[in-house]
């Protein structure tokens, strides 16, 4: 068996193979994390996390019936 043969049927066999999705899960995980913090970095930057922390105060203070 060749070389390239070899390496078509592994390749193959990793693509229908049980173990197909091994190591999918690690990087969705980091893909979410990078996301996450790209938003968290974006609304530092835009000066929104007091807007955000009194939005949600007064829609909190609303379903209590406080203030």
């Amino acid at each position: 068996m060749s070389g390239f043969d070899w390496w078509a049927r592994t390749v193959v066999s990793r693509m229908r193979g049980k173990g197909r999705d091994a190591g999918a899960g690690f990087v969705e995980y980091a893909g979410l994390m990078i996301i996450i913090a790209g938003i968290f970095t974006l609304i530092d930057q835009l000066g929104l996390d007091g807007l955000i922390s009194g939005a949600i105060g007064d829609a909190v203070n609303q379903v209590i019936g406080g203030g």
